[in-house]
C-alpha cells in the first residue's frame, strides 16, 4: 500500500486533538437511545423502524446466551445486531473490497433498569479507516440514516 500523506496528516491531527474537540466534531464511535420498553417489544420496534429506512437485520449475536453457555455467567439480555442496506454495502465493497471487514453497521441492544438501550455504531469513524472517497461518502449517508432511525425511536 502506498503512503497517503493526507490520511497520515488527518490521523496525526486527530491524535493531537483534545477529547472535547472530538466530541464537538461528533467523533464518538456510537450514539444511543433508551426505550421505555421491555427488550422483545423494543426489538420489534427497532426492526420496523430500520426496515422503514431500508435497513434489514442480517445478523444477531446473543451475547447473553454465549456467556451463559461458555462461562456459566448470567447477564441481562444483550445482543449485537448487524444492520445492512445492500445498495450501500455494494458501493463500499465495489470501491474497496477489503472494507467489507467494516460491515455491516452494528448496533447493540441490552436491558438496563427495566428499559432497553439501543446503541448504534457510528459508521463515519469506522468506515473512515478506509482512504476510499466512496467508502467515506457511504459512511456519511449511513450515519444520516441511522440518526434518523434513532430520532424516530426517541419520538
Amino acid at each position: 500500500m502506498l503512503f497517503n500523506a493526507d490520511r497520515a496528516c488527518r490521523r496525526y491531527t486527530a491524535a493531537t486533538k483534545t477529547e472535547q474537540q472530538h466530541e464537538d466534531e461528533n467523533m464518538s464511535y456510537e450514539f444511543n437511545v433508551t426505550l421505555d420498553l421491555p427488550f422483545d417489544e423494543a426489538l420489534e420496534k427497532v426492526k420496523k423502524v430500520l426496515m422503514d429506512h431500508h435497513l434489514g437485520v442480517v445478523s444477531d449475536v446473543d451475547v447473553q446466551a454465549i456467556f451463559k453457555n461458555k462461562m456459566g455467567k448470567e447477564i441481562p439480555a444483550y445482543h449485537i445486531y448487524g444492520a445492512c442496506n445492500p445498495k450501500l454495502a455494494d458501493r463500499v465493497i465495489s470501491a474497496e473490497p477489503n472494507a467489507g471487514t467494516l460491515l455491516p453497521c452494528n448496533f447493540v441492544m441490552y436491558e438496563k433498569d427495566g428499559k432497553t438501550v439501543v446503541s448504534f455504531m457510528d459508521p463515519v469513524p469506522v468506515l473512515g479507516l478506509s482512504s476510499a472517497e466512496e467508502v467515506n461518502a457511504v459512511a456519511k449517508e449511513a450515519r444520516e440514516i441511522l440518526q434518523k432511525v434513532a430520532a424516530e425511536l426517541k419520538g
